[in-house]
């Protein structure tokens, strides 16, 4: 019995060693950016500020694209430079977080909240964005260019959603092909062929859409007063600022 009680010593001691590794380690990450939470679609690694790089910077941009300001727009390239800083402060100030620019654990934690297993945000789906096929072929762009399009554009819609009070948002058209656009008339160069482009309908107000869609990311808003578009408001991300909207304003 003498003899087993330096190799039970080992043990514990190995044991021990190895429980208060795991914790450092969980430390460490929640200290320089709350990774510990794994989510389901995305889990940052570490804390985010000015002047990082990198795909989990990208993944950020996704996430605040609809925090721009008004007019503005960024730039999804994985690189954390004044409009992502400003995004984040944007999206910290909606949420109630402490509005430093930084992105760290409770900002992760509130994106995690927000967005789904397929990085869609709760509030939207490929489901209701893409009622055209099934495999978003056929547009203007790749498949995958469309899909990644639709989720950027689901992102600035939740947004938009929360700065209009969490209302519901109503689409009625999003991702066509070229044979669904024009089944429906659509126009030849519409940016539902490639894959950002959105309709929506009822309430709030179509005005009241495309006056607080200004503030979300959306180069392209045509609503009531355009012509063909006084039953809907229309949001895409064309290349330059395309807003007409004259019986709003706009």
């Amino acid at each position: 019995m003498k003899r087993r009680t330096p190799v039970l010593h080992r043990l514990g001691r190995a044991l021990a060693a190895c429980v208060l590794a795991a914790v450092a380690t969980v430390v460490a990450v929640t200290a320089t950016g709350g990774a510990a939470h794994a989510d389901g679609c995305y889990t940052w690694g570490r804390m985010l500020s000015s002047g990082m790089t990198g795909e989990d910077v990208r993944q950020l941009q996704i996430r605040v694209s609809g925090y721009p300001g008004y007019g503005a727009r960024i730039t999804i390239d994985g690189a954390y430079g004044p409009a992502t800083r400003s995004a984040v402060i944007r999206f910290q100030q909606a949420y109630g977080l402490p509005a430093d620019g930084i992105a760290g654990p409770q900002t992760f934690n509130q994106l995690y909240a927000l967005q789904d297993d397929d990085c869609t945000p709760v509030s939207f789906s490929y489901a209701e964005w893409n009622r055209c096929n099934s495999d978003w072929s056929g547009g203007a762009v790749s498949a995958s260019t469309a899909r990644f399009n639709a989720l950027v554009s689901m992102w600035k819609l939740q947004a938009m959603r929360k700065a209009l009070g969490d209302v519901p948002l109503y689409i009625s058209s999003g991702f066509r092909s070229y044979s669904c656009n024009n089944a429906v008339g659509g126009a030849a160069g519409s940016r539902h062929l490639y894959g950002d482009g959105v309709d929506l309908v009822g309430s709030p107000s179509l005005c009241r859409l495309a006056q607080q869609a200004r503030n979300h990311g959306f180069s392209n808003i045509l609503g009531p007063g355009y012509p063909a578009h006084d039953d809907h408001t229309h949001l895409g991300n064309s290349a330059g600022q395309s807003w007409s909207a004259p019986t709003c304003g706009i």
